[in-house]
């Protein structure tokens, strides 16, 4: 069997110590360039390959970026992955995912994720930070990148964070211009171990826009229930089963979206003819349904939080950076005038 060529060969057929041939190889400007020229024709004359393994402990590095999301299999996460991994992958650098569906699982990972033993940085998305958690924000172990978290605690960290009381407004407004009076919302459960904000928040943003407009949301028209498909449709059929039906519904989410048009069809309704439905998120499967929803950049936040986290590992930024992302309307084919005039 032949043997394998390690880096003391090269550092002996090239002349140099063995820290030379690793410094050379590694890029670093420290060693003579004629030197480095040198012992990398030597590597290549050899087929030598440095180990992943080595050359992380040469650098003082991990060679690796964590990425803690919750609910992995949603349309949102995947989306934002998409985006980070299109960033990321293009480089040296490992992507480690870490998938959270319960409390426990977060706290144990804020309590053990920002160590420089395990990873050179860190993106959380979409995952507020327990308060309960001793782990000190504003000096990491490792530069930590949030993603779409809208809490007190984060505002000492770098972050990409978009608008989502404007993007609900922006639906609100939608919908009033198009002459509907009589508007539903499907939200998600008040109770919410995680402490997410971003339906409350759209939901408050539909609200204050509806009374700029004179226009009142009573609560019976406001239903809350578990982030889902299914649980969105059967909020949505009790509110089309009443007497006084409203014209059109908000979805916080375009999956919740998907379900309030399966309730209509299910209630015999007609979309947009005799009620219109508008989202949030702009996932891919909207644009396939022809959904109207409110774009909140997916991709894009998830490639911005990546491209802020190389740059916070080359150097962290101070005051800490911060890129906001602007949510936009896409008006597709579930959105129209009130059937009839009516409002």
């Amino acid at each position: 069997m032949k043997k394998s060529v390690t880096i003391r060969d090269v550092a002996r057929q090239a002349g140099v110590s063995v820290t030379t041939v690793s410094r050379a190889l590694n890029g670093q400007q420290i060693v003579n360039v004629a030197t480095a020229e040198r012992i990398r024709a030597v590597a290549a004359d050899l087929a030598f390959t440095p180990s992943p393994a080595a050359r992380r402990l040469s650098l003082g590095r991990t060679m690796t970026v964590g990425v803690v999301m919750s609910y992995l299999t949603r349309s949102q996460a995947v989306e934002r992955l998409r985006g980070i991994e299109s960033t990321i992958g293009e480089g040296e650098l490992d992507l480690v995912v870490y998938n959270v569906e319960s409390v426990h699982k977060r706290d144990h990972f804020f309590e053990t994720l920002v160590d420089r033993r395990r990873h050179d940085g860190l993106l959380v998305v979409s995952l507020p930070p327990p308060d309960t958690v001793p782990w000190a924000l504003d000096h990491p172990a490792i530069p930590v990148v949030f993603v779409d978290v809208h809490v007190a605690a984060v505002a000492v960290s770098p972050r990409v964070v978009g608008d989502d009381r404007d993007g609900g407004a922006l639906a609100a407004r939608h919908l009033v211009d198009l002459g509907h009076r009589q508007i539903g919302v499907i939200t998600d459960a008040t109770e919410d171990p995680f402490g997410f904000t971003s339906s409350r928040d759209r939901t408050a943003g539909m609200r204050q826009a509806l009374a700029d407009a004179g226009i009142a949301l009573p609560e019976p028209r406001v239903r809350h229930g578990e982030h889902g498909r299914y649980e969105a449709r059967d909020l949505a059929l009790e509110m089309l089963s009443g007497p006084d039906r409203p014209t059109a519904i908000f979805a916080a989410s375009d999956t919740q979206a998907l379900g309030v048009l399966a309730a209509a069809r299910d209630a015999g309704l007609s979309v947009p003819e005799d009620l219109s439905v508008i989202g949030y998120d702009d996932v891919e499967a909207a644009d396939y349904v022809g959904l109207t929803t409110i774009r909140q950049h997916l991709v894009e936040s998830g490639r911005r939080g990546a491209e802020l986290l190389l740059a916070e590992m080359a150097g962290r930024s101070d005051p800490p950076a911060v890129v906001r992302l602007q949510p936009e309307l896409v008006v597709r084919s579930t959105t129209g005038p009130p059937a009839g005039g009516r409002r």
